[in-house]
């Protein structure tokens, strides 16, 4: 069982830190820094809920002033937040902030964690997030996390004791880890846990405060510190030749998709923790204060102390290589050493460390991006010894087949090894992110296997193991199979190795609107991810509706391409909705997933398997207007949906704005917090508005008060006051408060029941105060709270009208709720009299 879970060790963490992205080529001051890290054995544990939430200035410091092994524990991967960069959401968006925190941890030094609680949207009280996370599902990782982690110290980023100030899901958090660090020590609390990691008690426990948690500087001034410990955190990093502000501002820069690309900074920059439990430190300026993070902390360490000390005392700059006969000796002790949890650790880091003293390069690359289960995959391997000292390949094991290859090979200084290595994928498993693999709840993903819990990625599909001999002794290096290839206007590449279906399928749309009985043509792309596909698709349907043909034949020559497939879809007389499902046959084999391909600069290239459907609806629906433009915000569906219900949408670009460009759609429809990150409407309002004096309808939609283009007096042509007023609650009543205005009469007429089924949450950052010009149309509110009516304001400006909107009409298009696309219509066709008869659908 030990031998068995120190493998699980090495994996757990081997792929914590892998994101099959260029490899390191570390210099000698890197080397030296691995060095002194190896020579701490101290932990500290960071949690808070969401992607950037983490302070990156104390990740940054404890992992590179300290030494300390750091890592981030993200109860969610920020699934219910908004893209800055691209139109993915939910489950999508997940996987990219998740890549995200990767990129920040790769910088900053530290590790990274989850939960398997879904970000489900804004909270406003931690009791409403316990009951849709599940508590106890939610506490038992949190426990398992510091079990398997083993910190010494805990901080969390929020404070337990305030309640419904700031998002749930913030006091969630450190409610969970005060709770966490009691039981994690008890063997009596998820008693299943023990099978594989023992109980762990923390010693100490601190909230990561600041002046904002008490109001202002002022306050903070004069609190009570006497509980507190204070770092200076912005220390410079001769080494780097970077303070460590400049670290943290580099690493938060990472969370693009958030919008949190920034400056750097640097100077003396003092950091606060607030003691809440366990022993308080006797040196107030030592985190670590009390506890032993020297080897002699471990039985058997001390020698490997002594050698290490040494090696950082008179570390050879010039020639790393010098000191690779006491750090194999080093090796050797760490490899006997009783204490699993530090030896998996230990064996890691300095394994590092010995391939960058040798200058030695191994990588194992795959002929193609991904391969099918049960395929063989050839194998790549280049291998070179940049250093004088004797190094022998002896075998190659790979670890999904168990296969050794005996190769025995002198590794010559500087003399460059090239071979291929045939491998067999004997799995059937998919190498997408695990936590997608089974539908989940509104709360909750659905991860059975515990020992994937936790984890920032699914471990690696192909992963090979190096055994070497380095001056006279026996090391294994670990190395994932990685796919490398080049771009002529890109370089050099890297990008994972993946296992994926021999087929996919995919809709164009993931919502069909039909806004009539009339037949729609529906293409299927089918994906091959294997030579000669030779199958068949059928459409799985709901009964009220009809696909034909039933069943068409696909033949695919090449691995990688795809053919589109067409099939007619009818929809019932009456209003309904339902969901189309593709079924493609090859063999006695049944395949309905979609490929999902995520790629952005700042992150490896993602391959996101999710169920294959569409959602449809038959809605009766109405509409006045036809032509319109839409400005482009923070990246939303909206042009797309509006499209599926007959309209003809024209994207403008915002440096192409003037009165000619407006004057020929019949609405104008801006786009989510474009007033937040588009720079050029600060020279275009005034466009805008004069589109709306001439008789245009404007349709704005939710900005946040903070970091706007235009001057808030310009927002609108009266007054209006942005707020973080939101209803979170999808389900809350809403109540129609001007029932006589045409918005909710026409051409469609708007009742309670239109905002049924709505998802996620009514809407977000209404204005809370309005010039009497507007008119506000709905009531609603959530539970224990005051009525908002800045959801929908509509203000009559010249000729034209005037529509601010926080309704949250970005989730609920794309979604398909057919309230949403009714009243949607109606504020497009605001002022305007003649309903247009529906032509048949475009796709």
């Amino acid at each position: 069982m030990k031998k068995h879970m120190l493998f699980i060790l090495v994996l757990c963490i081997f792929t914590s830190v892998s994101t099959a992205q260029k490899p390191d080529k570390l210099s000698s001051n890197q080397i030296y820094e691995k060095v002194q890290k190896l020579n701490f054995l101290g932990s500290a544990l960071y949690i808070a809920a969401h992607p950037d939430d983490e302070n990156t200035r104390l990740i940054a410091y404890l992992a590179n002033n300290v030494k300390a092994r750091t890592a981030y524990l993200s109860l969610t991967r920020g699934d219910g937040g908004q893209n800055l960069i691209g139109p993915e959401i939910r489950e999508q968006l997940g996987v990219i902030r998740t890549q995200e925190l990767l990129a920040a941890r790769g910088v900053d030094g530290g590790q990274q964690l989850f939960t398997r609680a879904n970000d489900f949207g804004y909270s406003k009280h931690p009791d409403e997030t316990m009951d849709i996370w599940d508590k106890d599902e939610v506490l038992s990782d949190v426990v398992w996390a510091i079990r398997k982690f083993k910190p010494d110290v805990i901080i969390n980023r929020f404070d337990h004791r305030t309640p419904g100030r700031t998002h749930g899901h913030h006091t969630a958090s450190a409610m969970l880890s005060m709770e966490a660090f009691d039981l994690a020590g008890n063997k009596n609390a998820y008693a299943s846990q023990l099978s594989d990691y023992e109980a762990w008690q923390p010693t100490r426990l601190f909230f990561n405060t600041s002046w904002w948690f008490y109001g202002s500087r002022k306050k903070f001034e004069e609190a009570d510190k006497s509980k507190m410990l204070n770092f200076d955190i912005g220390v410079y990093y001769p080494l780097k030749g970077l303070s460590n502000n400049e670290l943290a501002s580099i690493a938060s820069s990472q969370h693009l998709c958030q919008g949190f690309g920034r400056v750097t900074t640097r100077g003396t920059q003092q950091e606060y923790v607030e003691f809440l439990k366990g022993d308080f430190p006797t040196d107030k300026s030592n985190i670590f204060s009390g506890i032993d993070t020297s080897w002699n902390r471990v039985k058997g360490g001390k020698a490997i102390g002594n050698i290490l000390t040494n090696i950082e005392a008179n570390f050879n700059f010039v020639n790393p290589a010098a000191h690779l006969p006491k750090l194999m000796e080093a090796y050797e002790m760490i490899q006997n050493l009783e204490d699993q949890h530090w030896k998996a650790i230990k064996l890691v880091e300095i394994e590092a460390i010995i391939q960058a003293c040798a200058g030695l390069y191994i990588e194992a690359s795959a002929a193609a991006s991904s391969a099918t289960p049960r395929a063989n995959v050839q194998v790549n391997i280049e291998a070179l010894n940049r250093s004088t000292v004797d190094i022998k390949l002896k075998t190659i094991m790979s670890t999904i087949d168990n296969k050794t290859t005996t190769k025995t090979l002198a590794l010559l200084p500087n003399k460059r090894e090239n071979f291929t290595l045939d491998v067999s994928l004997t799995t059937d498993d998919y190498s997408a992110p695990y936590w997608l693999y089974e539908k989940g709840s509104l709360g909750m993903y659905k991860v059975e296997n515990q020992h994937l819990r936790g984890l920032p990625e699914t471990p690696r599909p192909a992963v090979l193991k190096f055994n070497l001999e380095i001056a006279g002794k026996s090391i294994t290096i670990t190395k994932p199979v990685i796919y490398r290839y080049s771009k002529p206007d890109k370089g050099e590449l890297y990008q994972p190795f993946e296992i994926l279906p021999e087929v996919t399928a995919k809709f164009k749309d993931p919502v069909i609107i039909f806004s009539d009985n009339k037949a729609k043509e529906i293409p299927v792309t089918i994906k091959a991810g294997k030579d000669n596909l030779d199958g068949y698709v059928t459409i799985k349907h709901p009964y009220s509706w009809e696909v034909y043909p039933k069943k068409q034949k696909v033949t695919i020559a090449q691995k990688g391409d795809e053919a589109t497939l067409m099939f007619t879809v009818v929809p019932p007389a009456t209003q309904s909705e339902g969901t189309l499902v593709p079924e493609v046959f090859i063999g006695d084999k049944k395949y309905t997933l979609s490929l999902n391909e995520i790629e952005y600069d700042h992150i490896p290239k993602q391959s996101v398997l999710l169920p294959s459907e569409t959602k449809v609806v038959r809605l009766n629906i109405q509409k006045s207007g036809q032509y319109i433009g839409y400005i482009q915000g923070a990246g939303d569906a909206i042009p797309e949906s509006l499209q599926q219900i007959g309209y003809d949408v024209t994207v403008i670009d915002p440096a192409t704005i003037d009165a000619a460009t407006l004057e020929k759609f019949d609405a104008i429809v801006v786009g989510i917090r474009a007033y937040n990150t588009v720079d050029q409407l600060k020279f275009k309002q005034k466009y805008i508005l004069d589109y709306v004096k001439n008789g245009g309808n404007v349709i704005v939609q939710y900005n946040t008060n903070r970091r706007l283009k235009v001057a808030r007096e310009e927002l609108a042509p009266y007054q209006l006051s942005l707020s973080r007023d939101r209803v979170t609650d999808e389900t809350a009543s809403v109540e129609i408060i001007a029932k006589d205005h045409s918005i909710v009469n026409f051409p469609n007429k708007i009742e309670a029941k239109d905002f049924d089924g709505w998802v996620q949450e009514r809407g977000l950052y209404f204005p809370n105060s309005w010039g009497s010009e507007f008119t506000p149309i709905l009531s609603m509110n959530d539970k224990n709270e005051t009525a908002k009516t800045g959801s929908l304001l509509v203000a009559k400006y010249g000729k034209g009208n005037y529509i601010y909107t926080g309704l949250s009409f970005f989730r609920e298009l794309p979604a398909g709720v057919p309230g949403a696309y009714k009243l949607f219509s109606n504020m497009i066709s605001v002022g305007k009299t003649q309903v247009i008869k529906q032509p048949q659908l475009k796709n």
